[in-house]
């Protein structure tokens, strides 16, 4: 069976322990969008593992990972990360991580064009990682980016980047930051490549071998849905589709080999940066905040927290096409004694039930709550549905009727076996 994991939400959702607990079943994890600004942390006994561009099978001894031709790959940072895997006892070998050579590359540059663009914006600035990505998917859409398989050529590589920087460096003078030269660029990349090059390979064929052959595929998603440039709180986005549609195109595997998507969401709601948050609630931040959650695995930046966005979930589950639910963090909400729940916005005094697209709807939407008791007691030590206290089941059923799908996991910790089954 093969199966999309995606957030529903604005990422942090926890993807990352429900793709490690699928790929006990699974052959094969692609990461397919995103770059190095997306972090899943993955809790294994007493190893804690933060992966930002190798997926999380990587964990799995014998299983094979993809980074698809839809990532953007920064290759320092991704040496760095798999170095850093290294020295926590992980194997990381040519036979069990592929690369596409498709994919493009986050270069030195864009790194510093990202914070000149940020600066640029002023009032409007967004609140990226300031890594690279946007421009580096800029140049990719403009046909000016630079690929894996570009580099295998150096003559070619230094044209193309030579190209590139024309414009870039107008732009980055324009803003007071220095100029970039192509030797010094692909200089400062070159013992990255060297590491990398072992790895970077076409990956469609083997990908569509695997589904041929009926292995099993779990496609991880980065980000969250609305975080998609496409479907998302616009222009608080990211510069990819972070939706389910975004596994084929950054894959080459095509809709017709997907069994199922697991949409994956917090039993509250969270956001990192800029940008619309209904629901947030400043004194829920701080009670999570207080009991050491919510902290970006990628930046360390305090989460803003807010109750439970139904006209989040209800929207992400209709474009994603979720087939199962994946709920996370019910056990951060085991103190409280009342826990709201948004079913819809009042926009100018009529109900909506979705998400608006207009970007000054998001200052005027305000949370239509409904009110559920606290179940005041600890779901860390659950294992089956029945385990669950009877307002936790109330919750969640409630939580599913209005996302419109049904529940398949509950998570009540970080560790594997704190997820429950349904």
């Amino acid at each position: 069976m093969n199966t999309i994991v995606n957030g529903l939400q604005w990422g942090d959702e926890g993807k990352g322990k429900i793709v490690d607990y699928l790929t006990e079943d699974a052959d094969l994890v692609v990461r397919g969008q995103g770059g190095n600004n997306a972090g899943h942390t993955v809790i294994v006994g007493e190893n804690k593992y933060i992966l930002h561009l190798v997926p999380s099978g990587i964990l799995w001894p014998d299983k094979q990972n993809v980074i698809g031709n839809g990532v953007v790959i920064d290759p320092i940072g991704l040496v760095q990360e798999i170095v850093t895997l290294e020295e926590q006892g992980v194997k990381i070998a040519p036979g069990n991580l592929l690369i596409s050579d498709r994919a493009h590359v986050v270069l030195p540059y864009h790194c510093d064009l990202d914070a000149a663009q940020e600066q640029a914006r002023g009032k409007f600035a967004i609140g990226t990682t300031r890594r690279g990505i946007g421009p580096a998917y800029s140049d990719k859409a403009t046909r000016n980016g630079v690929r894996l398989a570009d580099l295998l050529d150096p003559e070619m590589a230094r044209e193309l980047v030579s190209v590139r920087l024309q414009d870039a460096n107008q732009f980055l003078s324009s803003h007071g930051m220095p100029p970039h030269d192509a030797t010094t660029v692909l200089t400062a990349i070159e013992d990255a490549l060297k590491r990398l090059r072992p790895h970077v390979t076409n990956t469609i064929p083997p990908l569509h071998d695997a589904w041929r052959s009926g292995k099993s595929i779990v496609f991880e998603g980065a980000q969250g849905t609305f975080l998609d440039i496409d479907f998302g709180t616009y222009p608080f986005v990211t510069s990819s589709n972070t939706t389910s549609g975004g596994a084929c195109t950054g894959s080459g595997l095509p809709p017709v080999a997907i069994d199922r998507v697991v949409g994956v969401c917090k039993a509250y709601t969270t956001r990192v940066g800029e940008g619309a948050h209904v629901t947030e609630n400043q004194e829920f931040s701080d009670y999570l905040h207080g009991l050491g959650r919510e902290f970006g695995a990628t930046t360390g930046r305090k989460r803003r927290c807010g109750w439970l966005d139904c006209v989040l979930l209800r929207f992400a589950c209709m474009v994603n096409g979720v087939t199962d639910l994946a709920v996370t963090n019910l056990d951060g909400l085991d103190e409280l004694e009342e826990i709201k729940i948004c079913r819809a916005y009042d926009l100018d005094g009529t109900e909506q039930l979705f998400p608006p697209a207009q970007r000054d709807a998001w200052e005027r939407a305000k949370p239509i709550y409904e009110s559920h008791p606290g179940w005041k007691s600890d779901t860390s030590g659950c294992r089956t549905w029945d385990d669950l206290p009877e307002n936790a089941q109330a919750y969640l059923n409630r939580l599913s009727e209005l996302a419109g799908a049904p529940i398949k996991y509950v998570g009540i910790g970080p560790d594997r076996e704190q997820t429950i089954l349904l």
